[in-house]
């Protein structure tokens, strides 16, 4: 009889652990990804345990690529609660998110931030067109009306007025968000402006991708998720160029200097309202079934999108984070407040 009962205790127990939710053992919020979006989580972070008490939440930089799949992985402990994303989640990693039982997300756009081409603050001024960088960057180019491995060694190859330094350019790896961005907002927007290759984008975009985005292996140098370290690179390599978000540049403007692209030079007002041809909007991406689940989650995405962190003059402003128009900013807030979520990404 014991015997049995000991069974039954036990069978109990077992059903007991099996009930409860499957990340219950972690106590603190965990958010991957961008390392664009990296310091204002990490700030965000900050705060939130100071005014709440609770333990401050676990901010990984892995870029965005990186932190999508992570969070895509899986709806246990071992899984963040939050991907951190410098550009929109693609519909394959929504649908992978899916595959996993990841079903219901929220999308919550944070702010504003630019793409920078920078150099050494004592370097050449550089003063881009889109069609320079795709010149200068992409492995393949279109010359003579013949796809050729990239010729270019120095920026005036690429166009005569530009300085004649060796095309080097350290910049984040495939992984990042920031990478995917600059490609689409700087390589593929140059290549666009070849009437050959718009046409092909237009019959066939899977085909016009595959020609344009690789970057060259000569001149482009995958510089890893940390941007400060590419700042630093910057100024002990003269006549180098580096890639990066905005906030990097405002906080080191006492070092490193931005390019003008398609003569707009990178600013918070020119940023927030599209004139720099290099802007984008930043996200967070959470798992709504972990919201009442992972302790303080639902508190920490009411800072994230609170006036004080996200809004104008907010302490994410001093960081670097450009802020969303007061109704967008408004927008986010509702998406929190009733947990509404996403759709399917249309591409």
């Amino acid at each position: 009889m014991k015997k049995l009962l000991s069974c039954a205790a036990a069978a109990v127990a077992l059903s007991g652990l099996a009930a409860a939710p499957a990340h219950a053992a972690r106590d603190y919020v965990w958010a991957a990804g961008s390392s664009t979006v990296f310091p204002f989580a990490t700030r965000t972070a900050e705060n939130f345990a100071k005014k709440s008490g609770k333990k401050a939440p676990k901010v990984e930089s892995l870029g965005t690529g990186g932190g999508i799949k992570l969070f895509c992985g899986g709806t246990g402990e071992g899984f963040p609660d939050i991907a951190n994303a410098s550009r929109p989640m693609k519909k394959s990693e929504f649908d992978a998110c899916a595959a996993k039982g990841v079903k219901d997300i929220l999308q919550i756009k944070i702010g504003f931030d630019g793409i920078v081409v920078a150099t050494d603050k004592d370097g050449a001024d550089y003063n881009f067109k889109l069609e320079h960088l795709y010149q200068g960057l992409s492995k393949q180019v279109l010359k003579g009306g013949q796809f050729v491995a990239n010729p270019n060694k120095t920026w005036d190859d690429v166009a005569g007025g530009l300085p004649g330094n060796r095309i080097q350019v350290y910049g984040p790896p495939p992984t990042s968000g920031t990478r995917d961005a600059f490609v689409e907002l700087a390589i593929e927007a140059g290549a666009r402006k070849y009437p050959t290759l718009d046409a092909i984008r237009s019959d066939n975009e899977k085909k016009f991708k595959a020609l344009v985005d690789p970057l060259r292996n000569d001149g482009w140098v995958d510089a890893g998720e940390n941007d400060n370290a590419i700042v630093g690179t910057l100024t002990k390599t003269p006549g180098s160029v580096g890639v990066f978000g905005w906030s990097y540049l405002e906080e080191n403007m006492d070092k490193i200097k931005g390019a003008s692209v398609n003569g707009v030079r990178p600013s918070a007002q020119t940023i927030s309202d599209g004139s720099y041809p290099l802007s984008r909007s930043l996200y967070i991406y959470v798992k709504k079934a972990n919201i009442g689940v992972t302790p303080g989650l639902e508190e920490f995405l009411k800072e994230f999108t609170s006036d004080a962190a996200t809004g104008r003059g907010g302490y994410l402003q001093g960081r670097g984070l450009i802020p969303l128009p007061p109704g967008q900013h408004d927008a986010q807030k509702g998406i929190v407040n009733n947990k509404t979520v996403m759709g399917r990404p249309a591409a």
